[in-house]
């Protein structure tokens, strides 16, 4: 039994990400209460009579009360206003960490509210998702061999850190320490940008005088490929925003990379087509081989 063992836990949005998390934990009994809180109230209800959460509040400052970890799982957009509500309702040795994909916003409107000094926070990243969201989506395996960055800096509580890494660990994450910035660009090239591709390719179909033929007659290759597109806007939007250095930075890449191909096609290249598309398959190939260890 872990050290670390939580008396209570308070998730601020409970969806897939927050509602799955709390559910591994129910599962190990590394909780003794769980407390969901959120603008609304039928979500909550529904959370408890799914036994996801123990209990909830509509008032962010009575669900902070007495929890000893605190859990943000709610667009970055959000971050802020929350910490704001909590802040004076805190016990003195909470623990608050986060799980936004996107780690510098955070950690600047934890400082905005708390001061560049506070301890308490732990920014942290569960790369794992589905494209449903909601908690109807939740699920309690979520989270088994899958990476959880956490991206603490010089001033973080070490205590708060290990804390943290064990509620993870505990949910089946494999815990990794990573620099804000190095996450950021990271995470800008591995998962927003293909998000961003997914919703552009499908909103620029969906324009298109033959949209109606063009979703009819689509198969397989483009179920897979747009199937993050039925990812939350909201929380994708506020990733763009958060992130937009790094994302923009990979956009203009990707663009000049797709430039070039189209470049190669336009000269009827096929060398230079066929060896793009080799090293992109050897590439994933490997990539596979090394997720499927």
């Amino acid at each position: 039994m872990s050290q670390f063992q939580i008396h209570q836990l308070t998730i601020f949005g409970v969806g897939l990400i927050g509602g799955s998390l709390a559910m591994a934990l129910k599962k190990a009994n590394y909780c003794q209460k769980i407390v969901g809180c959120s603008r609304n109230e039928s979500h909550l209800q529904h959370a408890v009579e799914l036994d996801v959460i123990d209990e909830y509040y509509l008032d962010p400052a009575k669900a902070a009360e007495n929890a000893d970890m605190i859990l943000l799982a709610v667009p970055l957009g959000a971050m802020e206003t929350v910490l704001k509500q909590i802040k004076n309702s805190l016990c003195r040795d909470a623990i608050i960490t986060d799980a936004g994909s996107s780690k510098a916003s955070v950690i600047q409107a934890v400082k905005n509210v708390f001061g560049a000094d506070y301890s308490q926070f732990v920014a942290g990243h569960p790369i794992a998702g589905r494209e449903q969201s909601g908690v109807d989506a939740a699920i309690d395996n979520l989270y088994i061999g899958r990476r959880t960055i956490l991206t603490p800096l010089s001033t973080t509580n070490e205590l708060a850190v290990q804390a943290v890494a064990a509620m993870w660990e505990v949910a089946g994450a494999n815990v990794e320490i990573m620099e804000v910035e190095q996450h950021d660009k990271v995470l800008a090239a591995t998962s927003h940008l293909p998000h961003l591709l997914a919703f552009n390719l499908v909103d620029t179909l969906a324009k298109s005088k033959e949209s109606e033929d063009i979703f009819r007659y689509s198969a397989g290759g483009f179920k897979d490929f747009t199937r993050i597109a039925s990812s939350d806007p909201v929380m994708w939007r506020d990733i763009c925003i958060a992130n937009r250095s790094a994302i923009l930075e990979m956009i203009s890449e990707y663009q000049s990379s797709l430039n070039q191909l189209a470049r190669y096609i336009d000269n009827e290249d096929a060398d230079a087509v066929i060896d793009i598309f080799c090293n992109a398959k050897q590439a994933r190939d490997i990539f596979i081989k090394k997720l499927e260890k």
